[in-house]
Order: C-alpha cells, then structure tokens, then sequence
C-alpha cells in the first residue's frame, strides 16, 4: 500500500511538473505574442512616419512651385508696369518733340514774313535775284532763329536752298587761327591748271587770328568751265596752338534760287601748329543747254558758300560769286 502511494505521489508531481512546464509556455507564448503586437505596432508606427514625411515633402515641393509662379507672375507685373512707365515716357517725349517742330516752323514763318518784300543788301551788292520764286516757294536763305548759345550745325547749313543773305559766324569765331595760303584748281582729265592763288606767309607758323581776313572772292572762268566734269581744288593752310577734331567742309552752289549741288568734305584731324595741304575732288553737275546760257549771260548770280566746322560747330564761313562770260 505504501508503494502504491509513492507511486501515486510520483505521479502527482510529475504532473504538477507539466503543469508547471505548461504555464512557462504559456507564458513564453504571451510574451511572444505581446513582443510580435509591439513590434508590428512599431512598424506601423513608422510607416505612418514615412508616410508623414512623404507627405511633409510633397507640401514643400507644393509650397516650392506655388512660391516660383508668384515670383513668375511678379515679375510679369513689374515688367508690364516698367513697359507702362516707358511708353508714357515716350508718348511725352514725342508729345514735346511735336511741340517744339510747331513752334520752329511759327518762327520760321515769322522770319519769312518778316524779310517779304525786303531787299537784302550783302557786300554792297542788292541780293534782288533770289527773291525769284519757283512753284510759289520762297527760297531759304537763313537759317530758323537760334536759342541763346546754340551753334550753327552741318544739318542747318543743309537746309538751305539759296545763298545766305548774310555770313552766319564772324571772323572771331576761328578760334583754331586757322589760315589758307594757297588754292589751286585743275581739271582732273587733262590734269591743266585753271587757277593758283597763293598768299605771302612768313615760314614760321604764326598762331594769330586773322579778323580781317578777305572771305569773299569773285572768280572769272571762261563758258568751257561749265563743260568740266571733274576738277580737283588743292588748299593749304595752317593750324595754330589748338588741335582740329572732325574738321569738315560743307560748300553748296547755287544759280540764283537753284541749288546746283552741294559738296560734303571731311578733312578730319590736324595737329596743332602745323601746315597741312589736301585735294578735294569735285564732280561737276550736269546742266542742260538752256540753264548753261542762262549762268553765261548773268555773270555773279552763281553763288557758292562756303562752311567750315569744327567739332559739328560752325567757325569760318566764305562766299564767292562766279562769271562765266571769260569777261573781267
């Protein structure tokens, strides 16, 4: 009977022992199973984070792009507002342009007005003959009225169908002390000299300005001058103390209120005090029958004036009259 109890404890512990062995897995197996639900809660966790970030990314690049198109469309404002701005600007400046042309041609008209029915006295000579009209028009002898300081430029001297009435610069406004000395004319085909002027000047270049310098001439040619297409016109003079900048000659012909044709020269740049010699070469206009007869049988009423400028500015201007009758 004892042997059978001690079997019978034996197994009782042995059982108590699975049932032990049983709740240790049991909760091994809850631990896992909390470890597996904290674990996927951490995935889920961080997914949630990722997407999170995803979405934090793609507000950015939102905020980015939304931030580049107002700057676009800024800079399209300002752009339309400163084209707005320059367009007014150009609307008034051409507003004041117009303005200014109407109030020189209401000068221009009052100076004609003023001198119509006048007879202009130049040289001792009665200027009668350019008051001839041709298709109604009076011919421009002078140049529009002058602000206080403003000079005679290329484009003015340009404008001008007749002789000038008057010099347009005196004798004081050569302020370069330049002096010719010499003037040739050749015909270019036969290379024959049809007139030399020179002047006595002593060899050592004088920087003195010549206020009472001859600037008008009368020149004598025979009727076969006007049968000339080409003459070459030599001229010397001297430079004094100051440099010449864009020196340039402007010399227009005209038969009474015709303007025969205008010749342009550029000589350029010439140092101080020196001496200095050029050649200008002239093609002659081709005149008909009758305007050569009409030039030989009024000698004086072709006329030639004569701009010098230097820097744009007008300083020297000459006159001169020309007989083709070959008489004295």
């Amino acid at each position: 009977m004892e042997g059978e109890r001690k079997m019978d404890s034996d197994e009782e512990r042995d059982k108590e022992g699975e049932s032990e062995g049983e709740g240790e897995n049991e909760g091994q197996g809850v631990r896992d199973s909390e470890e597996e639900r904290e674990m996927e809660g951490e995935r889920k966790m961080g997914g949630v984070r990722e997407k999170e970030r995803e979405n934090e990314g793609d507000r950015e690049r939102e905020s980015e792009e939304e931030g580049e198109m107002e700057g676009e469309s800024e800079g399209e404002g300002e752009g339309e507002m400163e084209g707005g701005r320059e367009g007014e600007e150009e609307r008034e400046m051409e507003g004041e342009s117009e303005g200014e042309g109407e109030m020189e041609g209401e000068r221009e008209m009052d100076s004609e007005d003023e001198g119509e029915g006048e007879m202009e006295e130049w040289n001792g000579l009665i200027l009668g003959e350019c008051e001839l009209r041709r298709g109604g028009q009076k011919p421009v002898t002078e140049v529009r009225e002058l602000l206080p300081g403003e000079p005679i430029t290329p484009s003015m001297v340009l404008g001008l169908t007749a002789s000038t009435a008057d010099y347009l610069c005196s004798p004081e406004d050569n302020i370069y002390n330049i002096v010719f000395s010499r003037f040739k004319i050749r015909d270019m085909e036969s290379g024959g000299v049809i007139l030399e002027i020179r002047k006595h000047c002593p060899t050592e270049i004088q920087d003195v300005r010549e206020v009472n310098a001859g600037r008008f001439i009368r020149y004598h040619f025979t009727p076969e001058f006007l049968q000339l297409r080409e003459i070459g016109a030599t001229v010397e003079f001297t430079v004094g103390s100051k440099a010449l900048n864009k020196f340039r000659l402007i010399e227009r012909h005209y038969f009474r209120d015709r303007l025969l044709k205008s010749f342009d020269f550029e000589i350029g740049f010439c140092i101080p005090n020196s001496r200095n010699t050029c050649e200008h070469i002239y093609e002659l206009p081709e005149l008909d029958s009758e305007t050569i007869e009409e030039m030989i049988a009024h000698p004086f009423a072709t006329r030639s004036d004569s701009f010098y400028f230097i820097n744009n500015k007008l300083i020297m201007h000459h006159k001169a009259e020309y007989s083709f009758s070959g008489g004295e």
